[in-house]
């Protein structure tokens, strides 16, 4: 089972590469599979590498799913 996790991106650095966060954390991805995403937007990303934009509001929703699955793990 692959999980990809919702983040936005924060900074496009070059053509292929970006700054995407989420919950705190800042990563390096690969924008290779996704030409033209642009500051601003979210994307799925898996294993360093951006593999879909997706809506502001899905990304929100699976972040707040994220966020409750983790409140439940430390209680």
């Amino acid at each position: 089972m692959c999980v990809a996790f919702p983040m936005k991106i924060v900074s496009v650095i070059d053509e292929t590469h970006c700054i995407v966060s989420a919950s705190g954390v800042e990563r390096k991805v690969n924008t290779r599979l996704l030409p033209g995403c642009s500051e601003g937007d979210y994307v799925l990303v898996h294993a360093g590498y951006a593999i879909e934009t997706v809506r502001p509001d899905e990304a929100e929703s699976d972040l707040e799913l994220f966020r409750q699955l983790e409140a439940e793990m430390k209680s």
